[in-house]
């Protein structure tokens, strides 16, 4: 008996893997392979969370009105130009389902976020990447690849997985250089990361422009990834079209209500940007002073790249080297994630995690480079 046949290009889609999160054999993990907040949730979103048991036989606000007004204050932004989202991955997807289609084009940086190809496939448009340089968003080259059919550009800032950034003048340049028709999505998944007076998320070419999206999580510093909550912040018009295609009660009552209460602890989330910043320059650090190249980053975690490490005495290549790496710390409860479907198998991303965890995988990847068992 046959199975109905998908749509053209469904099949075509390799399905997205996230970061491992089980060693077999190993009682206690470390897990720095999907870039959690280091320091787990405000505890005051737990409370929240926890409060939230007893209504849960209660739909939902279908509008998501205090975690949208929340939002708004702690930003400066207009709540009604606010969209929020099963996770910023829901309104990828819902963006690319409203403004692409057969025949478009979806365009983004070559070692960008997984998500955008997937996203383009699934409504029959065809993915683009532009070449990066250096491991950074090609304004020139991103632009150069922009064609009558192209529909939408996805811009992650900071980058997943290379931590790289574009500045405020070449996000401005980079919109300037596209036609009316092409919308801008600024994915700054890890924006509340950045303490940098040349970056900004873009919610000024939001308000100033009718085709710029930025889209946020609560996935990251605010540590809510079980909950899956994301925002968007957009022009009038393009609100009103997620809006229209969303789900009536997309983003549930614990999510929320946990939501509000995350985005009000502003001291924790401080504590947060300040604890991933001291240790994200110590691990760089001390996995250069191990010999490794480790690429700049300005989110909460590092791109380490193994090229040209040893092995056995032999020179190797370095993807063999990375995944050697990744299993030698994956066996000692170390997880951290490969690379190879961005297009870098030679690097591993390490997230930043506690003090005690920097402290072990750096010991773990000191004790693989000297070939210990």
């Amino acid at each position: 008996m046959s199975a109905p046949a998908p749509r053209p290009g469904i099949l075509d889609i390799s399905p997205y893997v996230g970061g491992e999160a089980h060693a077999p054999g190993v009682d206690r993990l470390i897990r720095l392979a999907s870039n959690e907040g280091a320091l787990g949730p405000s505890p005051r979103a737990m409370e929240a969370y926890r409060a939230a048991a007893e209504e849960l036989h209660r739909y939902p606000d279908g509008g998501s009105t205090a975690l949208r007004d929340g939002l708004a204050r702690l930003y400066g932004l207009d709540a009604a130009r606010i969209v929020c989202g099963t996770g910023s991955d829901e309104l990828l997807g819902l963006l690319t389902r409203a403004y692409a289609g057969p025949g478009d084009e979806v365009l983004y940086s070559a070692h960008g976020f997984l998500m955008y190809p997937i996203s383009a496939r699934s409504v029959g448009a065809a993915p683009v990447a532009a070449p990066e340089k250096g491991l950074k968003a090609d304004v020139d080259a991103l632009l150069a690849h922009v064609t009558e059919r192209t529909k939408i550009l996805f811009i992650a800032n900071p980058n997943n997985p290379t931590g790289s950034f574009l500045t405020a003048d070449e996000m401005r340049r980079l919109h300037a250089g596209l036609p009316e028709h092409v919308v801008l999505v600024i994915d700054a998944a890890y924006a509340e990361y950045v303490d940098r007076p040349d970056y900004t998320a873009g919610v000024e070419l939001v308000e100033e422009f009718g085709n710029v999206v930025m889209t946020r999580t609560f996935s990251k510093i605010y540590a809510l990834g079980g909950l899956r909550l994301g925002w968007a912040y957009c022009p009038p018009a393009i609100a009103d079209v997620l809006n229209r295609v969303r789900g009536p009660f997309n983003v549930n009552s614990a999510a929320q209500i946990a939501g509000v209460a995350a985005v009000e602890d502003t001291a924790f989330i401080e504590e947060s940007r300040r604890h991933n910043e001291i240790w994200r320059e110590w691990l760089g650090a001390r996995l250069t002073e191990l010999g490794l190249e480790v690429h700049p980053s300005i989110a909460n975690f590092v791109l380490v790249s193994f090229a040209n490490r040893s092995l056995d005495g032999d020179r190797a290549d370095g993807n063999q080297a990375a995944e050697a790496a990744r299993q030698f710390l994956k066996a000692r409860g170390i997880l951290v994630r490969q690379m190879g479907g961005y297009g870098l198998p030679h690097c591993l991303r390490m997230s930043i995690g506690t003090e005690e965890e920097m402290r072990a995988v750096v010991d773990a990847v000191a004790a693989f480079l000297k070939g210990e068992a």
